[in-house]
């Protein structure tokens, strides 16, 4: 009977050191196969941004004339805007979806334009909704009768598709009572960390401070963290922090959102109405919403700005500079907009894309491999802090202790790394080696017991 159970058991330790062996293996190959190659130069894409530029390319394509922009729908496709029947059957050709509408981007174009060139009236705001196939015009609390009169009056000789829309609350910049980057101008929250190759920069809002503003990370003054090197506001809205010693140094691809967590930066883009986007700040911590507009115009009370992102996410004073992104896509930094984070509002960021072409940086992210080669050292300072993030959770939110990033058991027990796979091949080895020296001891001593009494 004894003899029995011992076979039974280094059978069952024989089949499990077996199957372990073969389930490492699959574990190491699903994990080899879908391993980005270190080669890769271009610069990785949420599934939005895919869709995104689906419908950008077939926009391009076809041309202002005969199109009126492009969304992302509610089931995650993109959708076309297109004035002729034509140029609707291109695109469901190409796999998008087709509306036909009345005006061409041609048309809503030359609306704005017209707006832009009317008497400018702080306080207002427009974009354009390629949904409705209208530009859109917000006026603010600020905006007096006489002079919402005065622009119904040019958006009525423009046309209909000129849509006219009072909003509560204000048009700001998002500046006051921010961290945790503090300078005699203000205080704002850090966006994004930038590089040109030999210094490390904070990209953040223009209007939070202008040229040689000196900011630091505490109310005392007495840690400081760089100066304004460049900015451009009115107009844009960005601006440079140059790192006082120049380097950024580890984790500067994470952008903290609160709780101990951050989200690894790896790449930047521009977003598709109709996305959904997160944006991370120092006083409302981490929100999410859509992006409503895109080329939007806000005419605050220090100056116009143009080509914003215009979104529903939530923003109050103090996010000025923050950033906004999805699935780890760098998207915009925060400018400005109206409401608060209880009855919700309209929020205008500055495209990180032309903030980066503009200055002649590139971004410091988390797979400098993925995103088109090295770059230097980056930092996850505490100025990247943020403080709760409430209920919204990205995609791609990652584990981060201090400005280590993600953890080694993490790694390790992760199942796209190679790691778990070859711990459980070696871990299946061994029980094998051991199952093996066990028989042979026990199969010794039988035959040493058996023959002993013929030993003299």
């Amino acid at each position: 009977m004894r003899h029995a159970r011992r076979r039974v058991v280094r059978r069952v330790t024989r089949l499990a050191a077996v199957g372990g062996l073969l389930l490492g293996g699959v574990m190491v190959t699903r994990a080899v196969a879908s391993e980005t190659p270190a080669t890769t130069t271009a610069v990785p894409h949420t599934y939005a941004v895919k869709a995104g530029q689906t419908g950008a390319d077939l926009v391009a394509r076809l041309g202002s004339a005969r199109t009126a922009g492009t969304w992302i729908g509610a089931d995650g496709k993109p959708v076309v805007a297109v004035t002729d029947e034509q140029a609707a059957a291109e695109v469901r050709k190409a796999g998008a979806k087709a509306k036909v509408v009345g005006h061409s981007m041609d048309e809503l174009k030359s609306a704005a334009k017209t707006l832009r060139s009317a008497p400018r009236v702080a306080g207002t705001a427009w974009s354009m909704d390629y949904r409705t196939n209208e530009v859109v015009v917000q006026g603010d609390s600020t905006v007096s009768a006489s002079e919402w009169a005065a622009m119904t009056k040019v958006a009525d000789g423009i046309g209909g598709f000129v849509r006219m829309e009072r909003t509560e609350g204000t048009f700001t910049p998002r500046l006051n009572g921010a961290q945790p980057i503090l300078s005699t101008g203000g205080r704002c929250s850090a966006g994004f960390n930038v590089t040109n190759g030999q210094s490390d920069f904070i990209l953040t809002a223009g209007h939070c401070g202008p040229t040689g503003s000196t900011w630091f990370a505490d109310t005392g003054g007495t840690n400081q963290l760089g100066r304004t090197v460049s900015q451009s506001f009115p107009g844009n809205d960005y601006s440079l922090v140059q790192y006082a010693d120049g380097k950024a140094g580890d984790g500067a691809g994470v952008v903290f959102i609160g709780n101990g967590k951050g989200v690894q930066i790896t790449g930047a883009g521009d977003p598709a109405i109709g996305q959904q986007v997160f944006r991370s700040g120092s006083t409302s911590g981490l929100r999410d919403g859509q992006v409503t507009g895109v080329n939007s115009t806000v005419n605050y009370p220090e100056g116009t700005v143009t080509g914003l992102i215009e979104t529903n996410v939530c923003a109050e004073p103090g996010d000025s500079g923050g950033p906004m992104f999805s699935e780890g896509i760098a998207l915009g930094i925060t400018s400005g907009g109206s409401g608060d984070c209880t009855q919700g509002g309209t929020t205008f960021f500055q495209p990180v894309t032309k903030a980066l072409s503009d200055l002649g940086m590139r971004l410091i992210v988390s797979n400098p491999a993925a995103a088109g080669g090295p770059s230097p050292a980056p930092s996850a300072t505490s100025a990247q802090g943020s403080i709760a993030p409430g209920a919204a959770s990205p995609g791609s939110a990652a584990a981060v202790e201090g400005a280590q990033g993600t953890p080694l058991l993490s790694r390790l027990t992760d199942t796209r790394n190679v790691g778990p796979g070859l711990l459980v091949v070696g871990g299946s080895l061994i029980a094998l080696v051991a199952a093996r020296y066990i028989r042979s001891e026990q199969d010794r001593k039988a035959y040493q017991r058996y023959y002993s009494t013929t030993w003299g």
